[in-house]
Parts: C-alpha cells; sequence; structure tokens
C-alpha cells in the first residue's frame, strides 16, 4: 500500500491513540479512530482492515487496532513532518502557534524529505515543536518521555510547562494570554475537587484558576532545584 494522506492520516491517528492507552490496554478502539478522523466507525474499520492487509496494522475485530513496527516507523515519520512544519512556520515564518496546525495538516503530505532536512538543518535539530509535542527522530523514533499534569503533579512545587496536550486555536490562545506556554514557571498551589478547579501561580507571581479539564492538557516537569 502507497502512503498516501488518508493512509498516513489513519497511521498518525492510531499511533497518537495508542500514545494515550492507559497501563495495560494494547489496542486502540475502533470508535476512537473513526472519531479522531471524523468518519463513520465502518469507514474506519474498512481503512484498518486495508493497513492489516498491509502489514502496518493489526487488527482485531471487536476489539481494536494497533500498528505494526512497519506501521509505527511511518507514523513517526508523518509525525515528523508535521511538527518540523509547525516550528518552521512559527519560527521562520512568523505565524502563530495557535494557527499552524491546520497549516501543517495539509502540508506534511506534500513536502519531500529533502526539504523536511532542510528544515530540520534551519532550526537547529529541534527536540520538541511550539507546543511542546516531542519531534520524532529521522528514523521516525520518539523517546518516550513521563509527564505529569496540572492534575497529577506535585501541589507547591516549582514546575515548569513542556507539552500542551490540545490544538484547538482558542485554547492555544488560552494559554497564550495566562503566559502559560512551554517553558513558562508554574506552580499549583490548590485543587478543588468541589469547584473542579487548580489555582496556580505563573510567571511574574500571576494568580490564575482554571477548571480541571483545561488543567489536564497542561502537562508539566519538576524544575530541578
Amino acid at each position: 500500500m502507497l502512503p498516501s494522506s488518508t493512509v498516513e492520516n489513519y497511521l498518525k491517528a492510531i499511533y497518537q491513540g495508542q500514545s494515550a492507552l492507559p497501563p495495560g490496554e494494547r489496542l486502540v478502539p475502533m470508535g476512537q479512530v473513526a472519531a479522531a478522523l471524523g468518519v463513520t466507525p465502518g469507514t474506519a474499520t474498512t481503512m484498518v482492515k486495508a493497513l492489516s492487509e498491509s502489514g502496518l496494522a493489526e487488527y482485531e475485530p471487536y476489539s481494536g487496532v494497533r500498528l505494526t513496527g512497519a506501521g509505527e516507523t511511518l507514523a513517526g515519520l508523518v509525525l515528523r513532518r508535521h511538527r518540523l512544519v509547525e516550528l518552521f512556520l512559527v519560527q521562520v515564518m512568523g505565524m502563530s502557534w495557535a494557527e499552524v496546525h491546520e497549516e501543517a495538516e495539509l502540508l506534511e503530505h506534500v513536502v519531500s524529505e529533502r526539504l523536511i532536512e532542510r528544515m530540520d538543518d534551519m532550526l537547529g535539530h529541534p527536540t520538541h515543536d511550539p507546543h511542546g509535542d516531542p519531534i520524532p527522530n529521522p528514523d521516525g523514533a520518539i523517546t518516550p518521555r513521563e509527564l505529569d499534569s496540572l492534575l497529577t503533579c506535585p501541589i507547591g512545587e516549582k514546575l515548569r510547562v513542556t507539552r500542551i496536550a490540545d490544538q484547538d486555536p482558542a485554547f492555544l490562545r488560552f494559554i497564550e494570554n495566562n503566559h502559560l506556554k512551554p517553558g513558562q514557571p508554574v506552580e499549583v498551589e490548590r485543587r478543588d475537587a468541589a469547584a473542579d478547579s487548580v489555582r496556580l501561580r505563573g510567571k511574574d507571581d500571576r494568580v490564575i484558576t482554571i477548571g480541571a479539564r483545561a488543567a489536564s492538557k497542561l502537562l508539566v516537569e519538576v524544575v530541578p532545584s
């Protein structure tokens, strides 16, 4: 099977679904794949069966799907193109980090590997895109990294925002307006389960309260003392 844009989108969706699976889970549910791609479950199943026949995925009827090693490599290369394009559009073209995702969705399927490697050279071989997502290496591999969200991190410790797990432009603008982009300092002062909220202290001692859903999308790491 040739890696058409449709195939690449499926590989990427399954790959990202695998990355988000809870411990002990192996297969990405077909409903999740269909929802991620905006297609019906029947359409998703037909394509996943084709991926399985091509040796790019393992499909188990009524259970779900998982990529093979070959499928993971191809998915990693699609993510590499996407994330390098995003960074290039922000750093070189001066576009907002809130608007580059959709552009990269289109360009990831048409840029050549030669152009991607040139972008990589120009950007200094970066390891992360503007949203903190890791950029796969030229072999399509990503080094796994465990990160806490603002719902699971220690309270009262110095933290650094590392990754934003949501590409919605409105959410990214909210993050930017509140100085919570990757690299920014933050500290969780309080979690209020009854109010479903988290109170933070950020850059310049700015205090902000955000909802638990938003807090779950901000991934952080402890700043070494």
